[in-house]
């Protein structure tokens, strides 16, 4: 899952140097790249694309899509520190769907981490003024997608890989976005493609690390590691693209860190028992 965040932080690195590039042709771009690249390895490692639970594997690549496409329009609607901040109740959407849905239950003790961990973010990123409640309402919706889309991932394990759960995002992304992105059209120049190039590569290592992650281990012992990406994203914030960092937000660092760190000692004495 680190490894994840991390690919995760460079992607987002390279979509704030593309702002100026409309949403939905981003996210076009991302699921082309994708494709393209998990089924060339699929069929170099002779796998079969289309998987075993297509139901699943569609209803992933469905909430996917959603998450993903609000996500993009509410990092051009909304203050990044917001959008962010919307996007990373995702971990909690997760736990609460897989409590629902696969019957995992974290113990109270990690729903305390988790909850500390969220306070962390809202320190680190904050909510701006003046914030258009629909648009915020769409953030929390995008959340809520990707909370369902990694718990289909953890149902999935025991149909099927993680390169077919990863191949089938694109596969049903593409048809639905391509015609959005067709009507707001800009064309990428310069320095665009090779961040556009960027952005494909580093989401196929991501996405894949992340199936793993979630077909390996239970929801809650994984999912709240995702919160390293806020301050991995503060410290890029701060020393590439030159944003602010106080105090305040050096505290969101220490508690995401702290949160962290204690949920995942608590999980490894659990599993040891």
């Amino acid at each position: 899952m680190l490894l994840a965040v991390l690919n995760f932080v460079v992607v987002n690195m390279c979509l704030k140097f593309l702002s100026h590039l409309p949403a939905f042709e981003l996210v076009l771009f991302r699921a082309l790249l994708t494709l393209v690249i998990t089924f060339t390895i699929l069929k170099a490692k002779k796998i079969n694309p289309w998987g075993n639970n297509k139901k699943l594997l569609i209803l992933r690549g469905l909430f996917g899509s959603i998450a993903l496409t609000l996500f993009f329009y509410t990092l051009q609607h909304l203050p990044l520190g917001t959008a962010v901040t919307l996007q990373y109740m995702s971990p909690i959407f997760t736990l609460i769907v897989a409590r629902v849905w696969l019957k995992e239950k974290p113990q109270s003790i990690q729903w305390f981490f988790f909850s500390v961990a969220f306070i962390g973010v809202y320190f680190t990123r904050g909510f701006g003024d003046d914030v258009p409640y629909g648009v915020m309402g769409l953030g929390l919706i995008s959340a809520f997608f990707s909370g369902c889309a990694y718990t289909v991932i953890r149902k999935l394990r025991v149909t099927d890989g993680p390169m077919v759960v990863v191949f089938y995002f694109p596969l049903v992304t593409v048809p639905l976005i391509a015609p959005m992105a067709l009507m707001y059209w800009v064309t990428p120049q310069g320095r665009d493609w090779l961040l556009i190039l960027c952005i494909g590569v580093f989401t196929q290592i991501a996405q894949i690390y992340l199936t793993k992650a979630f077909q390996t281990a239970q929801v809650h012992e994984v999912s709240i590691a995702q919160y390293i990406g806020v301050v991995l994203s503060l410290l890029v914030g701060f020393f590439v693209f030159s944003e602010a960092m106080g105090p305040i937000n050096i505290l969101g660092i220490v508690l995401i860190m702290l949160s962290v760190g204690f949920n995942a000692q608590w999980s490894r004495k659990k599993r040891a028992l």
